[in-house]
C-alpha cells in the first residue's frame, strides 16, 4: 500500500479524487493501491526544555543557557492532532512507500518530514512537488514524482531554522523575564520578531525625536508653468530674500529645451511580499489577511503556489501562457468577462518572451504568483480583489512598454537657473490594462501625476516676464511604519530602497521569510507589543521599553539577523555542503547565546519593566486568564513569602495555595513536588 501525505484535508480530499483512492476512513481515504492521510499544519513539534530535564521547567537563571545535547521531537500536546497522529503512524509503518506531498516549500518540507521520524516510518519516500493544485498538475506531479533526497538539503535549512528560533526563542525569553520582568509578564524575545520591532521602535523614536527645520524655496512662473530654481533648498531666509531680490523685475530667459523619448517596462509578477505591500497600500489588507486570501485562491485551484520570493517565471511555463490566458479570457464575475477586452490585443500573435518575465535562473523551487488558467468561481469580495492584482499582473507582462515623452525646460534670471520637467504619454501600453482602475491616493502615485504633465511648447531663448515666489517649508518627521512599508523594510533588513533591482538584490539578507513576515507582525501585535493607528503601526509602551531594555545587538540587530537568514538560504540552496553550513549555523547561535546570556547575567543596573500590557476587555475572560502560564523566576529566590493564588514556579499550571506548614501547589496530587515552609 502506498501511503500519501498532505497538509490539509482539502488537499488530501484533491489528491485522493485524482489518484482514485474514494473510500472514506477515520482520518484518511483509500483506493487503487493509495491511503491518503493529512496532516493540520504542525502535528510534530521541537521538545520543549522540561522534555529534557524535569529541572529546566523551573524559570531559574542559573539554569541558563539551555542547550540540549540533541534535539528531539515531540507530538504537540492537543487531542485531535494526537488521534490523528495515532491514524498516521498506524498507515505509516505498514506502509511499502510513502509519498510526501506536503506544502513544497520548506515549512512543508519539515511538517512532514517530523511526523514521518516520530512515526518510525522506514519505506521509501518520494517527493510530490507541484507549483499549482489544479488536476492537470497533481496528474503530471504524480507522473515525476521525486526522490525524498533531493529535498534534503530543504528540510536541514527548516530544521535549522526551528532549532535556532528554539535557542534564541527560549533562552533570551526566560533570561529576558526572570532578570527584568515583574507582575508576571513574560518578556518575549524572537530571532525575527524582535528584530522587526526593533524596527518599528527606533522609527517611533525618530518620530518623536524630530525637530522640523525652516528652509525656503525659490520658484517662478512664466507662461503659467511653475519653474523650481534648481540650486535646491535655501536653509536661511536671508539667503532665499537675497536670490529673489536677485531676479525680482529681471526677465526670464529660457536657455534650453531638451527633449528625448523614454519607456517604462510593466511591473514585474508578483512574490508574496510585494503582493502583501499592494494589498495593504490598495485595500488596506493585513499581511495575513492577504497571505490567507491567496492561500486560498491557491487550494482553490485559481492561482499559483504564494510562498514564493521569485518574481520570474521558469523557461518552461511559457509555453503554457496561452492556456492561462484563455481561462482569463473566458473569466466571467457576475456575467461580466473583466479581462476578455484586456486580452484581445495579445491575440493572432506570438506572446513576447523576455527575460524579465521568464529567466529559470533566478527560478529555485517555485515560479512567481500568476493565475493558473481555471476561471475562478464562488470568490469571496476580498478573494476577488487579490485575484485581479494578480490576473491584471500576468496580462500586463505581455503588453508593450509605455512610451512617453519627456521635456525637460532650463529657464534662467541673471545668475539663478530654474527648471521644469513634463511627460507626455505617446504609447500607454502596458498601462491601458490599469487605465479603468481606480488610482491610489498614495504618495507614489500622486508623484507621478505631477510628472505626468503636458507642458507648453517653449523655444530656446525667448524671454518676458515672470512672478517669483519664495515659499517658506518646514522638513517634515519620517513617516510611521504601514504593514507595506514594514514589510518592505523586512525585505531590505531596515534599509530604505526605492529602486526594485537593488531591493531583489538584497532579498538575501531580509529578515524572516515571505511566508513568515506576516506572521511575524501578528504575534508582536498579539502580544501587545505594537498597535495600530489607522493604517499605521505604533509600539506600545510596553514594546518599546522592551527593546530600552535590550542593549545587546544581536537580538535586535536587523541587519546580523539578515546575516542568519543568509545562511538559512545557503543550506537550503547548497545541494552538496548543507549539513556543514548547518552545524556552522547552530554553533554560531550556540555561542552567540552563550554570550547573550552571560552579559545578561552580569547586568547590576537593576533595569526592570515598568509597563504591563492590560488584557483587551474584547478578549479577556478574567484576571487569572490574562496572567501567563509561564512562570517569572522561582518564588523560592524571591524576598519574602509566595503569594496564593500566584503560577507555580515548578509546573507551571498549577496555583500557589496555603497549608497547614508550608506553601503548595494546587497540583500536587498530579504529582507537582513545590513547597516552600512558612517564615519561622
Amino acid at each position: 500500500m502506498i501511503v500519501c501525505i498532505a497538509e490539509k484535508p482539502s488537499v488530501a480530499r484533491d489528491i485522493a479524487r485524482i489518484i482514485g483512492a474514494n473510500s472514506s476512513h477515520d482520518g484518511y481515504m483509500e483506493g487503487n493501491g493509495y491511503q491518503v492521510t493529512w496532516t493540520f499544519g504542525h502535528l510534530c513539534e521541537l521538545k520543549m526544555p522540561e522534555d529534557y530535564t524535569v529541572v529546566w521547567k523551573e524559570w531559574r537563571l542559573d539554569f541558563l543557557p539551555m542547550i540540549p545535547q540533541r534535539f528531539g521531537i515531540r507530538v504537540k500536546e492537543d487531542q485531535g492532532v494526537k488521534k490523528q497522529f495515532a491514524t498516521i503512524e498506524k498507515l505509516m509503518q505498514s506502509a511499502d512507500s510513502i509519498i510526501n506531498c506536503g506544502d513544497a516549500g520548506q515549512e512543508g518540507e519539515l511538517i512532514q518530514r517530523w511526523v514521518m521520524q516520530k512515526a518510525q516510518a522506514t519505506c521509501p519516500v518520494k517527493r510530490l512537488w507541484i507549483s499549482s493544485m489544479t488536476d492537470e498538475a497533481i496528474r503530471e506531479g504524480f507522473a515525476q514524482l521525486k526522490d525524498q533526497q533531493e529535498y534534503q538539503s530543504l528540510y536541514m535549512a527548516g530544521l535549522s531554522r526551528a532549532v535556532g528560533d528554539w535557542l534564541l526563542g527560549i533562552n533570551a525569553t526566560r533570561l529576558y523575564t526572570i532578570k527584568y520582568g515583574q507582575n508576571r509578564q513574560v518578556l518575549s524575545i524572537g530571532r525575527v520578531q524582535t528584530p522587526t520591532l526593533a524596527l518599528i521602535v527606533n522609527r517611533q523614536y525618530e518620530i518623536d525625536h524630530f525637530k522640523p527645520e525652516p528652509y525656503w524655496v525659490l520658484a517662478t512662473v512664466y507662461r503659467d508653468t511653475t519653474f523650481t530654481a534648481t540650486k535646491g533648498k535655501f536653509t536661511t531666509k536671508e539667503e532665499g530674500e537675497l536670490a529673489f531680490s536677485t531676479i525680482e523685475g529681471k526677465p526670464f530667459t529660457v536657455t534650453k529645451v531638451e527633449k528625448k523619448n523614454g519607456k517604462e517596462q510593466p511591473p514585474s509578477l508578483y512574490d508574496l511580499t510585494s503582493l502583501q505591500v499592494e494589498c495593504n497600500k490598495k485595500f488596506s489588507y493585513s499581511a495575513e489577511m492577504t497571505l490567507n486570501l491567496i492561500q486560498s485562491l491557491y487550494e482553490k485551484k485559481f492561482t499559483t503556489y504564494p510562498r514564493v520570493d521569485t518574481t520570474f517565471l521558469s523557461d518552461d511555463i511559457y509555453p503554457k501562457c496561452p492556456q492561462t490566458l484563455n481561462g482569463l479570457f473566458q473569466t466571467k464575475f457576475s456575467g461580466v468577462a473583466p479581462y476578455a477586452e484586456l486580452i484581445k490585443p495579445l491575440g493572432g500573435k506570438p506572446l513576447p518572451k523576455t527575460k524579465k518575465v521568464f529567466d529559470s535562473s533566478k527560478v529555485t523551487d517555485h515560479h512567481a504568483i500568476i493565475p493558473t488558467g481555471v476561471p475562478p468561481q464562488g470568490l469571496s469580495d476580498a478573494e476577488r480583489n487579490v485575484f485581479d492584482l494578480v490576473a491584471k499582473r500576468f496580462i500586463a507582462v505581455f503588453y508593450p512598454d509605455c512610451k512617453f515623452a519627456q521635456t525637460i525646460v532650463t529657464g534662467q534670471v541673471e545668475e539663478v537657473e530654474f527648471k521644469v520637467t513634463g511627460k507626455t504619454i505617446l504609447d500607454p501600453g502596458w498601462r491601458s490594462v490599469y487605465a479603468k482602475d481606480q488610482q491610489s491616493n498614495d504618495e507614489e502615485e500622486q508623484k507621478k501625476k505631477e510628472e505626468e504633465r503636458t507642458l507648453p511648447v517653449f523655444t530656446k531663448g525667448e524671454s518676458g516676464d515672470h512672478k517669483p515666489t519664495l515659499t517658506e517649508k518646514w522638513t517634515t518627521a519620517p513617516k510611521p511604519y504601514t504593514e507595506a512599508t514594514l514589510l518592505r523594510a523586512m525585505e531590505t533588513a531596515g534599509k530604505l530602497v526605492d529602486n526594485e533591482e537593488l531591493r531583489a538584490a538584497m532579498k538575501e539578507n531580509g529578515i524572516g521569510r515571505p511566508s513568515t513576515r506576516a506572521a511575524i507582525i501578528e504575534t508582536l501585535f498579539k502580544r501587545h507589543y505594537i498597535k495600530r493607528i489607522r493604517t499605521s503601526i505604533a509600539p506600545t509602551p510596553t514594546g518599546t521599553e522592551l527593546i530600552g531594555l535590550i542593549h545587546e545587538e544581536l537580538l535586535k540587530s536587523a541587519e546580523l539577523t539578515g546575516i542568519w537568514e543568509k545562511k538559512l538560504r545557503d543550506i537550503e540552496r547548497d545541494k552538496l555542503n548543507y549539513n556543514q553550513i548547518a552545524m556552522d549555523f547552530i554553533d554560531g547561535l550556540k555561542h552567540q547565546v552563550t554570550e547573550i546570556v552571560n552579559q545578561v547575567k552580569g547586568d547590576t543596573s537593576n533595569r526592570r519593566v515598568s509597563v504591563v500590557v492590560e488584557e483587551p476587555k474584547s478578549t479577556a475572560k478574567s484576571k487569572s486568564a490574562a496572567k501567563p502560564k509561564t512562570p517569572r523566576k522561582n518564588t523560592t529566590t524571591n524576598a519574602g513569602e509566595p503569594h496564593e493564588g500566584d503560577i507555580c514556579p515548578l509546573c507551571g499550571e498549577g496555583r500557589i495555595i496555603k497549608g497547614k506548614t508550608a506553601y503548595g501547589c494546587s497540583r500536587w496530587k498530579e504529582g507537582c513536588t513545590y513547597r516552600v515552609p512558612f517564615k519561622q
